[in-house]
């Protein structure tokens, strides 16, 4: 188990003095502000961290922790990555020597944190990553003690990126024994043959080095137009069936190609994806009308419109915040019309809007004593109030 690092409270500083002096600190730093609702809360909590009333600060993965004044609890949350994303950051720190070594030495090399993006490892935060909590009275997001940690966190980031990775899940220790693991595992001499044991494996670099980067092929045309196959008629197959299912794993093929990458779906929503786009046009006297919605709600926005349809949730309250705030504005002045707010459904009279998981907004009216998709998403609800 990754331990708890402790911190003693930073003394009172004198009015200039900076936060974030490093490229990782500013980045921390930019999440926090870019999430904030308030800058007038933003500007106290600046001022209040050079005060020296906030107390010491203690960090374990994906938590901040520190006590304020009046023995008000201060926590901001951070995501810790999953053990897949952990490997595969061990991998780009493995790559080049000088990474784990310019860790050590206090600095967070530009090319490490470029390599683990695009190996889909987030080490710096990004807007709406740090999830500030407070126990004051105050509904700021942040409020002026969990931006006041933040902006000293930036002080701990600055004199040790190490700091950012146990906030993500693991600390140095772990990260060190990790990589000597693979380094004993790669020393390791194959059995079976004694003289190996002295011998290098693996290609000398001065080769590998020699033979350049080999070009990739050249990505399959997206063009092709899907043909039919031509099924004969056989006892105990449905035809039509068949061939709707052949369609079906045409068109993901090529989804899969265009992106590389496609969400795991459940029965359910499978179910859902073939009338959708192969079978249902518009629900009929046999007990279709069920699906109706949820065929609808596929075709405006695919799994994540299904979701809005069939899965309340809680958003975060900033998501929530910067959502009314639009909402009020579109009204130029005017009284909006009352609002029934409940989780991530809004009502406003014959209009619902849902916010998915996605970000966006879904639009819904009523139809037939219930609620039914009426349109695309947007990610901003104004623009579904016309």
């Amino acid at each position: 188990m990754t331990p708890a690092r402790g911190f003693p409270a930073f003394p009172r500083q004198r009015a200039g003095a900076r936060f974030a002096t490093s490229w990782w600190g500013r980045a921390w730093i930019q999440a926090m502000e870019d999430t904030s609702l308030d800058h007038t809360l933003l500007r106290k909590g600046r001022a209040y961290a050079k005060t020296g009333q906030l107390g010491p600060i203690t960090v374990s993965p994906g938590r901040l922790a520190a006590v304020a004044e009046h023995e008000y609890d201060v926590v901001v949350s951070v995501e810790q990555l999953t053990d897949d994303a952990w490997e595969r950051f061990l991998d780009q720190v493995a790559a080049k020597a000088g990474h784990i070594a310019a860790l050590l030495d206090g600095d967070m090399p530009h090319d490490l944190v470029d390599a683990a993006e695009y190996a889909g490892v987030p080490l710096l935060p990004a807007v709406g990553d740090l999830e500030p909590e407070c126990s004051c009275p105050d509904w700021g997001h942040p409020c002026q003690h969990a931006a006041a940690l933040c902006y000293q966190a930036s002080w701990l980031l600055d004199a040790d990126p190490f700091v950012l990775l146990l906030l993500r899940g693991r600390g140095q220790s772990d990260l060190v024994e990790a990589l000597q693991a693979r380094n004993a595992a790669g020393a390791a001499p194959r059995a079976g043959r004694p003289e190996d044991a002295a011998r290098p494996s693996g290609t000398p670099a001065a080769v590998a080095f020699a033979a350049g980067v080999s070009p990739l092929p050249d990505r399959p045309p997206y063009d092709v137009t899907y043909t039919p196959p031509a099924l004969d008629p056989a006892p105990g197959v449905d035809v039509a069936a068949l061939a709707v299912l052949a369609a079906s794993a045409a068109a993901r093929a090529r989804d899969l190609l265009l992106h590389e990458r496609l969400p795991h779906l459940t029965e359910h929503e499978d179910h859902v994806r073939l009338l959708a786009d192969h079978i249902l046009d518009q629900p009929d006297d046999r007990g279709e009308q069920e699906l109706g919605a949820a065929v609808a709600a596929w075709r405006h926005g695919g799994a994540d419109g299904l979701a809005a349809l069939e899965h309340p949730w809680t958003p975060p309250r900033h998501d929530l915040a910067r959502a009314r705030a639009r909402l009020e504005a579109a009204w130029d002045g005017a009284e909006p019309p009352p609002m029934e707010a409940w989780r991530n459904r809004w009502t406003l009279g014959e209009l619902q809007l849902r916010y998915g998981r996605d970000g966006r907004w879904y639009p819904f009216t009523r139809r037939d004593d219930r609620w039914w998709p009426a349109g695309p998403p947007d990610r901003d609800p104004s623009a579904l109030i016309g």
